[in-house]
């Protein structure tokens, strides 16, 4: 039976890209969210021309998108690429920037796990070497640690519930993105894909925990989650990462916290403040926790840190990005008290035996 070809609205990307988006970046019209979703949805049916879909791409990086425009991808995203499944555990959801890093060590494995073991569910996503940078993610430090990856999304699911900590694979739970790859990667230059993908929320928690390089960016990020009418996300916690990772900054930092209600927080209620790091612990600088291979060397601090081996100054950054999500959840009612659980979860060894756990799994 030959298939119905499928029916779009009056918004091919050539036309958007000649009528709507493509003047430049001072001169450029912002899309309307039905333009931006059916924009999407025709590129991930695989409907474009690939010059023109390179086109729409970088006509959207000049223009810079809207959170309306950010938001109706999400939600097409959502409705005809994810796969959700969804612990019975409610976690913090940690999609941070899928192409990776280079220089700095990946910090987040060790402290989702610690923050599992202090109690807080941890559920993190990447891909494999994405573009444009193709770096270390997530996946590639639990792959040195020898946990499996490459799994089913229920799989994941069960991982958080048994260990604390579960992985979700791009490639398995948001396949119609993984399809982009080869687009993507003769691109050359990031797309609104790596804003996007990070906000699949595969895990359907309530609380994410993400990186910006900006504040802007960050409460970009927030009203986009407002936006987006398919987001169970009712809580973020943004700050500056390194690489626009989720390992926070040494030094001097900016948090974004929403919703935050009162005299603290914006009209939009997103509340942003500044946490010196030496205050907490992490009396480091930046240089101190780059690497030379970073997926082999972040695996090995990992297992040197969580088995109480290693209190230097990776086990400060470890114990306070821990801190970040204990505190991100509201398991804690300060970062400093998230700290003080993140330590104990080291030193009586239940951040070791969550490792162990989460190899056996």
């Amino acid at each position: 039976m030959a298939q119905a070809t499928r029916e779009y609205g009056e918004w091919p990307l050539k036309r958007l890209v000649t009528e709507v988006i493509g003047s430049g970046p001072k001169s450029a019209d912002d899309m309307t969210r039905d333009q931006a979703r059916e924009a999407f949805q025709r590129i991930l049916a695989g409907e474009p021309d690939h010059t023109t879909l390179g086109s729409f791409w970088l006509a959207n990086r000049w223009k810079r998108n809207t959170p309306e425009e950010l938001g109706g991808y999400v939600d097409v995203m959502a409705e005809e690429s994810v796969e959700t499944a969804a612990p019975d555990a409610d976690p913090v959801d940690c999609g941070a920037n899928y192409d990776g890093k280079g220089r700095s060590a990946i910090l987040g494995v060790a402290a989702g796990v610690v923050a599992a073991a202090a109690g807080t569910p941890v559920a993190v996503h990447s891909g494999d070497r994405v573009p444009t940078q193709k770096q270390d993610a997530y996946k590639h430090v639990l792959d040195e640690l020898g946990v499996r990856t490459e799994i089913e999304p229920q799989e994941s699911a069960d991982m958080v519930d048994d260990v604390g900590f579960g992985f979700y694979y791009q490639p398995a739970f948001n396949p119609g993105i993984d399809a982009l790859f080869d687009r993507r990667d003769q691109m050359g230059v990031r797309t609104f894909v790596n804003t996007v993908e990070t906000l699949a929320n595969p895990a359907d928690a309530s609380v994410h925990l993400g990186s910006f390089y900006h504040l802007a960016f960050a409460k970009k990020m927030v009203r986009t989650l407002v936006q987006s009418e398919t987001s169970s996300l009712e809580r973020a916690l943004f700050f500056q990462g390194m690489e626009g990772y989720d390992d926070v900054r040494p030094g001097e930092t900016i948090v974004a916290e929403w919703p935050v209600a009162g005299d603290e927080s914006d009209d939009e209620d997103i509340a942003d403040f500044e946490i010196r790091t030496g205050e907490y612990g992490m009396d480091i600088e930046s240089e101190d926790l780059q690497v030379e291979d970073v997926a082999e060397e972040s695996a090995a601090i990992t297992e040197a840190v969580l088995t109480g081996e290693r209190e230097d100054g990776f086990a400060d950054a470890v114990a306070l990005n821990a801190a970040l999500r204990i505190y991100a959840r509201e398991d804690a009612d300060s970062i400093r008290a998230g700290l003080e659980q993140a330590r104990d979860a080291i030193a009586d060894g239940s951040a070791g035996d969550t490792l162990e756990d989460l190899r056996d799994f």
